[in-house]
This record gives structure tokens, sequence and C-alpha cells, in this order.
């Protein structure tokens, strides 16, 4: 049994970190069931177990918070969907890289609901789209911009932090840093592709599709 939870308005960062603490501890004790929690934050920038201090260019700009999941530097602000993700990894193979693929999987076919062609690259963490209406890289490759980041943590074999997905931020707020480290690429929203999707429709995708990638990984 997984529970979903929707919280409406914007969610205090340091307060979504503590409940994720408690709730792990509850799931890896079996006291509480599997969650996956919908937020949305004020904008703020996070910094992963890889970040880099160079790559906060603008620490000024936002609150910054130094979180253990894995990654590097990435913002949260309104108009993204992040879910947080708490589930038994233990009781679903114990296989981390699976796991991670199985949410890189999760966030491409919720897009696809929506006929965007989310795509992973090598070296790169998160989802991406590529860009034929965008000038090239210096190295004359099409413009990939991110559309979805990735960053878990795992204690006791229970994930938590997530994913997040650009619904409709202000795409000038990830200015102040650059994302996950990557200079050649951007970022971009599902609403800056010109479709005109809602935060439900998203949250419904993201219902839907979960059940696909991750019903069937539970052991017997």
């Amino acid at each position: 049994m997984v529970e979903w939870i929707i919280s409406d308005g914007l969610t205090d960062y340091p307060q979504a970190v503590a409940w994720m603490e408690a709730r792990a501890t509850a799931i890896a004790q079996g006291r509480a069931d599997e969650a996956v929690w919908l937020v949305e934050h004020p904008p703020i920038y996070t910094a992963g177990t890889s970040a880099k201090p160079a790559d906060l260019t603008d620490p000024n700009r936002f609150p910054v918070f130094a979180t253990r999941r894995g990654g590097q530097y990435t913002y949260h602000g309104p108009g993204q969907r992040v879910a947080y993700v708490l589930l038994d990894v233990g009781a679903r193979g114990r296989d981390v890289r699976k796991f991670v693929q199985q949410l890189e999987a999760w966030v491409i076919a919720t897009l696809e609901e929506f006929n965007i062609k989310g795509e992973i690259r090598e070296g790169r963490v998160g989802v991406w789209v590529a860009r034929d209406d965008k000038p090239r890289t210096v190295t004359g490759q099409l413009r990939d911009d991110k559309i979805a980041a990735i960053g878990i943590r795992l204690r006791k074999w229970i994930s938590f932090h997530g994913i997040s997905i650009n619904l409709d931020p202000d795409l000038r707020h990830f200015d102040g840093i650059i994302p996950c480290g990557i200079t050649d690429h951007g970022v971009t929203s599902v609403v800056d592709l010109g479709l005109p999707v809602t935060m439900n429709d998203l949250d419904l995708a993201l219902r839907r599709r979960f059940e696909t990638v991750f019903s069937a990984s539970i052991n017997p």
C-alpha cells in the first residue's frame, strides 16, 4: 500500500525534510505505509552531496539549504511539482540503479501523456528534452533542456527525496545556480513547451504512471 499525499499551497522545505525523516523511520520500522508526497516549495536552492560552491552563482537570491540527497544544486519553487518518494527499496529488490531507472521511467512515462518526449542522457542526471527550435551548442549538437530533476537518499533501504518536474515555474530563477553543474544546456517546463497543462493534470498522470512502473517491483 502506497499512500498518496497532496499538499496545497507552498510547503516549507525544512519541515518537509523533517517529515520525510520521520516517515522513512516509521516505514523502516513497519509502523507506516510507503508514501508519495506531492508538494510545491517557495523559491529555494538546495545543495546535494556533490554540490560545488562555484555552481551557486547568486547565493543571496533565495534561501539555500544543504541536503543529504544525491546530486548537485537544484531549484525548487512555485509551479514545479516535487514528488517525494518514500518506498521500501529493500522489499523492491535492493537494486539502487534499477530504482533510479524506475524513477526516470516514471517521469518519462508521465511526460508522454502530454506528448513530451523526455530522454535520458549519459553522464547527465535527470530527464531532458531535445530542442531543435533553439540554437545548437558550441559543439554543434542539438541543445537539451532539463525538464525534471532526480535526487534520492536511502536509509535502511527506505528512499526519500525524489523527483521534481517543471510544470510552469519562473525559469529565470534557475539563473542563480548552474543546475546540476551543467553549463551547455538549459532548462524548460511543460508550459514553456507550449502545453497548457495544470498541476492537477500532472498529478493525475504521475499517479497513473506510477502504478505501471512500480506496482510489479515488490518482492513476493
